[in-house]
């Protein structure tokens, strides 16, 4: 029965890997404990699924709703999938960076589905402004173009100066989790060397 139970587990492993569908016909305990292992690989796939970002909004047109509600230069887009939310009381959306005038800079809070702004923080760091202003001097690329480009690369869940590199943007894809460098002058889509899940041939 145990040899039954395994060859069953891994029929259903292959089903739900493949997308086939197999009817179980023995009956009994047997098939019964084979339904479980299908309808928990199947709750695991949806679950995961589940996980992934979901977003409707591109993170181009995530800062083009950010700043038609605060207009400004945009330096950091970011989506928040934490579904337990922040300590602020933030749960899931896009996150959007905004320098101002002088030290003010802005997140706006953009939803995810729709599109709408749902607020935003007004944040005066004479700093932070400075090194966002010092990274974006000579700029031809904003993050909205940066956004589109690495679009081409997968699904864009972030996008942000490289203050690392201090010479583009970085932006990170959906999945693996991959980061990849966009020149701030032509565009041009790299693989981020920093990366170590970017392998040469990216």
């Amino acid at each position: 029965m145990k040899r039954n139970i395994v060859i069953a587990a891994v029929t259903a492993t292959a089903l739900i890997g493949g997308g086939a569908a197999v009817a179980f016909a023995d009956g009994g305990d047997e098939a019964r404990s084979a339904q479980r292992v299908v309808d928990t690989a199947a709750d695991v796939v949806a679950d995961d699924a589940d996980r992934a970002p979901a977003s409707r909004l591109t993170a181009a047109q995530a800062i083009e709703a950010a700043l038609k509600a605060q207009p400004g230069t945009v330096y950091s887009a970011d989506l928040d999938d934490d579904r337990d939310g922040d300590d602020d009381g933030d749960d899931r959306g896009w996150e959007v960076d905004i320098l101002g005038s002088g030290s003010t800079s802005y997140t706006v809070h953009v939803d995810p589905a729709t599109g709408k702004v749902l607020g935003t923080d007004t944040d005066r760091d004479e700093d932070d402004a400075a090194e966002a202003r010092r990274l974006l001097k000579g700029a031809d690329i904003d993050a909205r173009e940066a956004a589109q480009a690495a679009e081409a690369k997968g699904v864009v869940t972030s996008v942000e100066l490289d203050d690392d590199r201090g010479e583009g943007w970085s932006a990170e894809t959906a999945g693996s989790d991959r980061d990849w460098h966009v020149d701030l002058r032509t565009g041009k889509v790299t693989a981020d060397r920093d990366d170590d899940s970017v392998s040469e041939e990216d």
